[in-house]
């Protein structure tokens, strides 16, 4: 925050006055005062010892002594052993907050320059997203808002895995026993129709796997020999030889997927700019294998298969076409880098992607350097960690997978009966009530998912999640909605609230000095989540900055107050607390209500 930056600039003249030592302002580290001692910023004059040849008590004392008389904004200090606690006058917080209130992009990065494209969601047309796929969703949707908050030109792409034996897995399976249903005979949403067929798949090939093991088959064999993979693979193959009937049930249940996708991207609250399709991508990845064959970084083996040799990099070999001709999950990467590069030249492409893919973008990166790639140093691997519920582990082709659209559901019905319990519809039409009850819902789930960081591998309890009190969406949202009505009492009352109706208000209490260092921390927490890529940041702000505001609101009071000007200031500080409330909430994706 500018004051932040003033301060160190009387620092850095002070250590220059006073010791005749010349120290960048822009060196001078300043921390948060404990809030067991008086103050708000923190000089700590440890490492300076050597340089002034004194002691770190005396440097802080004679350092504050000097800021005191000299630095206009410093009201006091106190030192405590090597700590100089600055405090802050008055006028300066009032000032700050002023500028705040005139400047409607405060904290919000001019133009960058750079172009970063973030790929998430990035799903398999054999299934329905899950409780995992909610946690890649959120982040790459709040990642992007935040690079596009620090001035980044910015595109949200989704890279749909189309294509592969596991898909005609699922085509197998209702090919064999699917009777011709669909999602409008059948009832049943159109991916979760297609994942039905994929659980049925791995159910039979399971029982074909212990039948060719109850007979003698070796069961390593016997997985490679089960009657239905064998079929699979040829269908596969004959997918990629532009068989007419294979091509065609393939769109038909691709189709029905989409439109199951399409319709939980809406009830979750996240979009696109552009999608791409592994099977449009793959044969441009063919192209790059044959062109790492004739520059010679890429090799075959006597099968025919192709292979890179990485161990230079620390890596090993990585397959890259197998001996049959058929494309690998690199050998699509190789081509999909390429054409998002050609679309949207990109300074750098976030790749939101389970930590269980580490080692595959690795490789990712390191082929494409072998290839003399110019985009692959702009590669950046988002590695989050996996989302457990209290039950253990999710695997799709058993089955046990959280489906996120029936724990959406879930959310929105614990949701109404919280709200009810606690009373906080009254006046709502029904329209109304179930409109705030997904609001809240959705700000439950997307705020317990990202306020962890990203590389933490997390357990989920949805009923923890809704609560109305602590580090919840929902305690936020009520703040916002508190907030609300406060606003809506105050225009009601006629109560002007610009910085003209308090210009001589300067009676601060130590609570809306909280608040306003809060509001001026935003621009400083939405450049460190950008370069760190982590919304867990600005959940940690805002949710910080709520508990500011309702230790605010239970001090200090509003509208029984009987000087005018304080009062309208209690009441523009209220605004501003909404609007960075909606804003930090608006990054993360999360709507909030203006009443409830």
């Amino acid at each position: 925050m500018q004051l932040q930056t003033t301060i160190s600039q009387s620092i850095s003249q002070a250590l220059q006055a006073v010791f005749g030592i010349t120290v960048d302002a822009s060196q001078i580290a300043l921390q948060p005062t404990r809030k067991e001692f008086a103050g708000s910023f923190t000089f700590v004059t440890f490492p300076y010892t050597k340089q002034v040849g004194k002691g770190p008590e005396q440097i802080g004392q004679a350092l504050g002594e000097y800021l005191k008389e000299n630095a206009p904004e410093v009201k006091d200090f106190n030192v405590v052993k090597g700590f100089l606690n600055l405090e802050v006058k008055e006028a300066e917080w009032l000032r700050l907050f002023r500028n705040i209130m005139a400047d409607p992009n405060f904290g919000h990065g001019e133009g960058s320059g750079r172009n970063v494209m973030v790929e998430y969601s990035s799903p398999n047309t054999n299934k329905p997203l899950h409780l995992g796929h909610l946690r890649n969703n959120f982040l790459g949707y709040s990642v992007a808002e935040i690079l596009k908050a620090n001035g980044h030109k910015v595109m949200k792409v989704n890279l749909v895995n189309d294509r592969g034996i596991h898909i005609c897995k699922s085509m197998l399976a209702y090919e064999k026993l699917g009777n011709g249903e669909n999602p409008d005979s059948s009832g049943i949403k159109g991916d979760h129709l297609v994942g039905k067929y994929y659980v049925l798949f791995d159910k039979a090939y399971k029982e074909q796997i212990d039948e060719l093991v109850a007979q003698g088959m070796d069961k390593e064999e016997a997985k490679k020999k089960a009657p239905w993979m064998l079929e699979a693979q040829e269908m596969l193959l004959k997918w990629e030889q532009g068989d007419e009937h294979v091509v065609n049930l393939w769109k038909t249940m691709n189709s029905w997927v989409y439109a199951g996708f399409d319709e939980t991207y809406r009830t979750i609250g996240v979009d696109f700019d552009k999608y791409y399709y592994e099977s449009e991508t793959y044969t441009l990845g063919k192209e790059r294998v044959e062109e790492g064959l004739q520059k010679e970084v890429f090799f075959k083996k006597e099968n025919g298969s192709v292979w890179v040799d990485l161990t230079d990099e620390g890596l090993d070999e990585k397959l890259l076409l197998r001996a049959d001709g058929t494309s690998v999950y690199i050998t699509q990467d190789l081509g999909t880098a390429e054409l998002k590069y050609n679309d949207f030249p990109y300074d750098q492409s976030v790749y939101v992607v389970a930590d269980e893919q580490n080692y595959h973008f690795q490789v990712l990166k390191a082929t494409l350097k072998k290839l003399g790639k110019s985009y692959a140093d702009g590669i950046y691997h988002l590695s989050y960690g996996m989302v457990d519920l209290p039950s253990g582990k999710m695997k799709s082709r058993e089955g046990t997978v959280v489906d996120a659209d029936e724990l959406v559901q879930e959310m929105v019905d614990t949701a109404r009966q919280q709200t009810e319990e606690l009373g906080k519809i009254e006046g709502f039409t029904q329209e109304q009530a179930q409109e705030l009850y997904h609001t809240l819902a959705m700000g439950a789930l997307k705020y317990f998912l990202l306020k962890v960081d990203p590389k933490k591998r997390m357990l989920f309890n949805p009923q923890e999640s809704i609560d109305f009190r602590g580090n919840t969406g929902p305690f936020i949202q009520y703040t916002h909605a508190r907030i609300s009505a406060i606003l809506r009492k105050a225009s009601e009352m006629g109560i002007k609230f610009d910085p003209a109706a308090f210009d001589s208000f300067d009676n601060l209490h130590e609570v809306e000095q909280e608040v306003i260092i809060q509001l001026g921390n935003f621009p400083a927490v939405v450049k460190e989540a950008g370069n760190l890529y982590a919304p867990s940041v600005i959940a940690n702000y805002v949710y910080e900055l709520a508990k500011a505001y309702n230790r605010f609101y239970q001090e200090i009071s509003i509208f029984n107050e009987t000087d005018e000007q304080a009062r309208s200031f209690r009441i523009a500080l209220s605004a501003m607390v909404a609007r960075f409330v909606r804003e930090s909430m608006k990054l993360l994706g999360i709507e909030v209500p203006e009443r409830m």
